[in-house]
């Protein structure tokens, strides 16, 4: 017969979760092991269903925070340096440099957890051409647009008094300041110079996001990618930023259009230059995006992990009747 305390003791133990730092090949979710953790310290037992929840939208809620934060810098360095009046809290270069902190940053926070794509544009590319699954698209995109919406909204309450005084008046919303949030091109752009502009821009950042995954190329050293980034946006911003103001992220153009669209800012968001939203700050990255990504794999990308370059990999397996060796054919 079993002792009843030492039943006692072993539900008290089943009670306890004990939370170590994992490897990561392995599941958040552990197993009850022991009432104490490193130290003496005994740890709560977290909800299962919390647990649960965590480990299946770990990766949505990575691309949610990471776009926000690029977002939270982006749309934050646009309203301090246009609402000073004065022009004494930066300039252009300011407003890029913002942005490529943002970007970092905002890869910093999720790159290791979701691949850090922070922009729907890289995601398609990855799924067309590296073997992103697919069912994740559409999770992956709706996190970073819902992040990028709600940075826009905490940039606006934060700035709420500074565009009354900039507009001229309470709750007046014009074109003067709907810029800060989503883009908009210059007045002598024309649409296909303006879809021209947003294409090559992501082409060059797509391009160069891809040397930095290449293990074969010059992948910086690890935890260094970001870095890559805030040179890569501040020289995109830099180069070819002034005329439509570099979206190269539907997300990034997006969201904070959804949120100025529910600010006051009127139609105009939505009917600038016959749906420019549609075809210049979403369509154009994404075909840009395509582009690169095509074009890295085609002439320079070597891994078996793109639908390119699988094509020229050869299988050291038996071949079967009929086929060739790769030694037959060479």
């Amino acid at each position: 017969m079993k002792n009843p305390s030492f039943d006692s003791a072993e539900k008290d133990v089943a009670d306890v979760q004990h939370y170590e730092k994992a490897p990561p090949s392995s599941s958040v979710r552990s197993e009850p092991t022991s009432a104490m953790g490193q130290g003496g310290r005994t740890y709560r037992k977290a909800p299962f269903a919390w647990i649960q929840f965590r480990e299946d939208y770990r990766q949505y809620f990575a691309e949610y925070f990471g776009t926000m934060i690029l977002i939270l810098f982006g749309n934050g360095v646009n309203c301090q340096t246009v609402l000073t009046k004065a022009g004494g809290a930066g300039n252009w270069n300011t407003i890029n440099s913002g942005w490529a902190v943002g970007t970092a940053m905002g890869v910093w926070v999720s790159a290791g957890i979701s691949g850090g794509h922070i922009n729907p544009a890289v995601t398609l590319a990855l799924a067309t051409y590296r073997g992103f699954p697919w069912r994740k698209v559409p999770g992956y995109i709706l996190a970073q647009v819902l992040g990028a919406f709600t940075a826009a909204a905490l940039v606006y309450a934060n700035y709420f008094h500074a565009l009354d005084v900039f507009e001229g008046g309470s709750m007046v919303r014009t074109e003067l300041t709907r810029g800060l949030f989503s883009t908009y091109a210059q007045p002598y752009m024309s649409n296909v110079s303006c879809f021209f502009d947003e294409f090559l821009g992501t082409f060059i950042l797509v391009m160069v996001v891809l040397a930095i995954g290449d293990k074969k190329n010059c992948p910086p050293p690890a935890g260094l990618a970001p870095l890559v980034l805030y040179l890569l946006i501040l020289g995109i911003g830099n180069s070819w930023g002034i005329e439509t103001a570099y979206a190269i992220n539907p997300a990034r153009d997006f969201g904070p259009r959804l949120l100025t669209a529910a600010a006051g800012y009127g139609r105009g968001v939505w009917t600038y230059r016959n749906h420019y939203w549609i075809w210049c700050p979403i369509l154009a990255p994404i075909l840009g995006a395509q582009a690169a990504a095509w074009t890295y794999d085609t002439f320079l990308y070597s891994g078996t992990d793109s639908v390119i370059t699988k094509r020229l990999v050869y299988d050291d397996e038996p071949t079967h009747e009929g086929q060739m060796s790769r030694e037959e054919k060479v």
